[in-house]
């Protein structure tokens, strides 16, 4: 009986001090969510904008563009961006469930985040690259130099299509996984029904093409990727949360148990003083 509640009381303990990490580790998480939200806001309006700059030059320039024709026949250009620290819930698992589902054997892969490289690798899925650990102010230099690969392979009709697959913030509860599409650039039907605005290049519209169509792909890549990260803290976060409210109601069960063992133990010693003393009185 003794050992029993040592072994409760060891228990409660270890539970205990999970609970303090998990906790921590929430703050922590709450923190980043905050820096990163910020952050992606702050990205999103610019990217937005020269998304759209992109969808006119484009549309402008007439259907034949090649920017707004896939490649046929050839395998498609992914990054898929996953995180380079765990303890973030169904984030990662979202993402490769996505892979599987979505994406060809045959698709040309940049794995985004130390996670998604190792499940690559356990898979034996081939990555033409992964980039991991990326630091906040190289970041984007090195998402730009990969789409630059990628637009290249694009232009020479190596690959069909560039797309991502990244996690779509909705709010600090919703965040879901997204394979969208930058190359060829999607024109929206409601823009088609509409009379072209007559559009004046200058200097030249294949000159214009050239500047603006990698600098709004690198810029949206970018966008999606600090999304995706700000899906991961939010996520992070939440599983955190999660875990120390089970903790603290794992301890008081443990609690309960421990009482309910000390109190029998208890009740059982007072029997046994009680029976004692019948004993002598007799």
């Amino acid at each position: 009986m003794a050992q029993s509640r040592q072994d409760i009381q060891s228990r409660i303990a270890s539970v205990d001090s999970t609970k303090k990490i998990t906790k921590a580790m929430q703050l922590v998480a709450s923190s980043k969510l905050s820096k990163q939200r910020e952050a992606m806001e702050r990205n999103r309006e610019y990217a937005h904008a020269l998304q759209n700059l992109l969808t006119l030059i484009v549309n402008a320039a007439g259907k034949n563009d090649p920017y707004l024709k896939e490649n046929e026949g050839k395998p498609a250009f992914v990054f898929v961006i996953t995180s380079d620290m765990g303890l973030c819930g169904g984030y990662n698992a979202n993402i490769y469930r996505t892979v599987l589902q979505d994406l060809s054997q045959n698709d040309r892969i940049v794995m985004v985040g130390s996670r998604g490289a190792q499940w690559a690798q356990a898979k034996d899925l081939h990555c033409d690259a992964t980039l991991i650990d990326l630091n906040e102010d190289t970041a984007y230099m090195d998402l730009a130099n990969q789409m630059q690969l990628a637009l290249d392979l694009f232009n020479e009709k190596k690959i069909s299509k560039i797309e991502v697959l990244y996690t779509h913030y909705k709010n600090t509860l919703t965040f879901i996984p997204v394979l969208e599409t930058i190359i060829p650039v999607r024109i929206e039907k409601e823009q088609e029904k509409h009379n072209p605005v007559q559009t004046i290049f200058e200097p030249n519209k294949a000159a214009m093409l050239s500047s603006i169509v990698p600098m709004a792909a690198k810029s949206v890549l970018y966008s999606l990727y600090l999304e995706s990260k700000t899906s991961e803290q939010a996520s992070r976060r939440m599983a955190m949360e999660s875990a120390t409210d089970n903790a603290t109601e794992l301890q008081e069960q443990l609690e309960l148990a421990y009482n309910r063992i000390r109190q029998g133990a208890i009740t059982q010693e007072i029997t046994e003083i009680v029976g004692g003393a019948n004993a002598l009185a007799s």
